[in-house]
């Protein structure tokens, strides 16, 4: 017998968060007794708080750093979390155009699975992290290629429609494991990049432990896990869709900034 996947989700000019069920693949929606295509709705950003990105939580991601984490100016390998900020600007929804700045060639693409946080988490133990979990959802934390991690990357990272998300919240369920997810990122159906968040550094419950031991996380925010090794190059036109196992996809076009208002192609 099939699971079912419960959902919440914003489809826009709505000003409300709405509830339906998925089917395992993730490309069916069943709303109030129709079936939908995911293609077929408007969908809006399902979040309302605070996005927090983590830089090198996969273990291919750090090795990849290799010895420069031990000289200037990082000295030695990250001890804590190393946390950004995705601010309000950057977030846009599923199918919406991912903007090319005029004089960037490419962007890289950052698939990563969101924690979305349920209720005021501070000082979490690691043993009671999911009890603040409302659920999860697909974002792709788009950038501009650079090296450095050892300041924020505003520049690179803060543009406006650099956070597509969604389509969708998926519920906290007892079937779905966040420390053992697929992640495969497809550009123009091409698959270019495969990863789990089994691999990650940090798993979800001792990440949420380390951050709220200084910081307080409300409803609505969202944790980025982190952004597996070796993302994919895209350029003006490229389809990406982001798909992680058991949440569903999260498809997006890159569009040159001229062709790009108020957040549609032109």
């Amino acid at each position: 017998m099939e699971v079912e996947t419960k959902i919440k989700f914003k489809l826009q000019g709505k000003s409300i968060i709405e509830e339906a069920s998925i089917n395992k693949k993730g490309n069916k929606i069943l709303i109030q007794g129709s079936n939908y295509e995911v293609n077929q709705l408007p969908w809006d950003v399902p979040i309302s708080g605070t996005i927090y990105g983590t830089l090198l939580n996969y273990k291919g991601a750090l090795e990849a750093m290799g010895d420069e984490l031990n000289h200037s100016p990082y000295q030695s390998p990250p001890k804590a979390p190393i946390l950004y900020i995705k601010p309000v600007n950057t977030m846009t929804s599923f199918n919406t155009p991912i903007p090319l700045p005029t004089d960037i060639p490419e962007l890289e693409v950052g698939a990563a699975l969101g924690i979305v946080i349920g209720r005021p988490a501070t000082n979490v133990k690691e043993d009671q992290a999911f009890n603040y979990i409302a659920g999860y959802t697909i974002v792709n934390d788009i950038s501009i290629p650079h090296r450095s991690v050892y300041r924020p990357a505003i520049t690179e990272k803060a543009r406006d429609g650099f956070c597509p998300i969604g389509p969708w919240i998926v519920e906290k369920g007892a079937h779905i494991n966040p420390d053992n997810l697929t992640i495969k990122v497809f550009v123009n159906e091409v698959l270019r990049q495969e990863n789990t968040t089994a691999n990650l550094i940090r798993p979800v419950s001792k990440l949420l432990q380390d951050i709220t031991e200084f910081m307080t996380l409300y409803p609505g925010d969202t944790v980025l896990v982190g952004i597996p090794e070796n993302p994919p190059f895209v350029r003006d036109g490229d389809r990406i869709r982001i798909e992680i196992e058991q949440i569903g996809n999260l498809e997006n076009t890159v569009v040159h900034e001229k062709n790009v208002a108020l957040g549609v192609s032109i």
